[in-house]
């Protein structure tokens, strides 16, 4: 049986998440040919996000609305939860006013409590173990820059955060290499890790050095050394992470033609150099004009089934 909400990859069959990217290519060659989307007229999303956001927010409301649908944008204090109302209380009121909910927070536990007592579905939009929507059009644009996306390799450089376990779950569902390079201390999930590698087709490898990750990569990611509620640990990160910056030196130890992809926002100078970062801007910024139509194929598939 299909999940009836999105809180990480690892719910879903590889079919299933094949068939929703495939979804969203269509959709955005739709839009490019002035196709009119609204088979979403009449519903409405409620986006409750406990940590501000600037592409996620735009491009699930340009989402929402282009699809003919409504949203209703909540922030951390523009809701109870912040007065500490009970999560299943905010679950079935809100399943009261909207088709579906967007929930963006910092623990995994909000968005499956939610999702427990919530009558709609409920979607990920991000927490601190995963990130799974950007994950989904990450690999729509490794898709469409790369082609058969099982034959690559695919390395991640940095901390093992949200985005590196929601790229485990990935790989483990789609059958793509991917080699994960992490300082001792910032690994990412020990069991996301393991279930992941129990069922993948290809390596799912953790190594410490950058090289060994970048060697003959077809795809490389990157993210900011620290996220959103890590501010305190800014200074020590650098120090920590100062070795793991994708430049062009690196970059040479990857395969001909190997694309950068960076989730955005970039921290130039530190996760990645500047001269590098604007050679892969194409890349990047379609990367991140795929969130859209990504969050279109999910939303049109949680809310009409």
């Amino acid at each position: 049986m299909t999940p009836r909400h999105l809180l990480a990859l690892a719910d879903f069959s590889g079919e299933r998440l094949r068939a929703l990217i495939d979804r969203a290519l269509v959709l955005k060659r739709e839009r490019q040919a002035g196709v009119r989307h609204q088979q979403l007229s009449g519903k409405i999303i409620g986006m409750i996000f406990e940590k501000p956001s600037t592409r996620t927010r735009a491009s699930f409301e340009a989402a929402m609305y282009g699809l003919g649908g409504l949203v209703m944008f909540l922030s951390a204090r523009d809701t109870q939860l912040a007065r500490s109302e009970p999560l299943k209380d905010t679950a079935r009121v809100m399943s009261r006013y909207v088709d579906g909910l967007v929930v963006r927070t910092f623990g995994q536990k909000v968005v499956e409590e939610l999702a427990e007592y919530s009558t709609v579905p409920v979607i990920n939009a991000l927490t601190d173990l995963h990130h799974p929507c950007q994950v989904l059009s990450d690999i729509m644009t490794m898709l469409e820059k790369k082609g058969d996306i099982a034959s690559r390799r695919v390395a991640w450089v940095g901390d093992g955060n949200n985005m590196a376990n929601s790229w485990i779950q990935a790989a483990g569902k789609l059958g793509f290499s991917l080699t994960l390079a992490c300082p001792e201390g910032y690994e990412p999930d020990a069991d996301i890790l393991t279930a992941s590698r129990a069922e993948a087709a290809k390596p799912i490898t953790l190594v410490r050095e950058p090289a060994a990750a970048v060697q003959n990569a077809d795809v490389i990611n990157v993210d900011v050394w620290a996220s959103m509620g890590q501010e305190a640990e800014q200074e020590a990160r650098l120090e920590v992470f100062s070795s793991y910056q994708l430049n062009d030196k690196l970059m040479k130890l990857a395969a001909p033609g190997a694309i950068v992809m960076h989730c955005l926002p970039a921290h130039r100078g530190e996760e990645i150099s500047e001269s590098l970062f604007e050679a892969q801007a194409v890349t990047i910024f379609d990367q991140a004009e795929n969130k859209m139509h990504m969050h279109k194929a999910l939303l049109e598939a949680f809310l009409l089934s």
